[in-house]
């Protein structure tokens, strides 16, 4: 379960509600030959334990738009967890301006830039007259195939 904390165009933000869940997972398998899951399954796993390492400090949010094509598309869901340390070349979701924005982080010659993944969008350059606060870090996304 989930709870809404925040909607806008640019993503939607959800405060996770933790309960044990425990998913059969297959050791491995093959994306060759058919075979029966049954002679796999290793193990029962809890999502939560394997994708949350602070459950405090820990929400999704899910992502609206393109710019960060190539590592996150529209409607995917991202685990944030805000006490992970923000640093050069992770993925991390900002509040900038008024807005919330996922973008990569790059630090260089004491600079900060936010980078998309799409190259069709214009990277953000932080500059003194910008607050930027990075909300948390993108530890894991979950998409759907179709």
């Amino acid at each position: 379960m989930m709870r809404k904390l925040f909607t806008s165009a640019q993503i939607e933000i959800f405060k996770p509600e933790f309960s044990e869940v425990k998913i059969p997972m297959a050791g491995s398998v093959a994306a060759g030959p058919f075979s029966n899951v049954d002679d796999f399954v290793s193990e029962r796993i809890d999502l939560n334990k394997l994708l949350i390492r602070h459950p405090e400090a820990t929400f999704y949010a899910r992502v609206r738009g393109n710019s960060m094509l190539g590592d996150f598309s529209d409607g995917d869901l991202l685990v944030v967890d805000r006490a992970e340390e923000w640093s050069h070349g992770r993925i991390a979701l900002c509040y900038l301006e008024g807005e919330f924005t996922v973008k990569r982080i790059h630090l260089e010659n004491g600079i900060c830039t936010l980078i998309p993944s799409n190259p069709s969008y214009k990277p953000i350059v932080i500059t003194s007259e910008n607050t930027l606060v990075v909300w948390g870090i993108i530890t894991y996304s979950i998409c759907r195939h179709p």
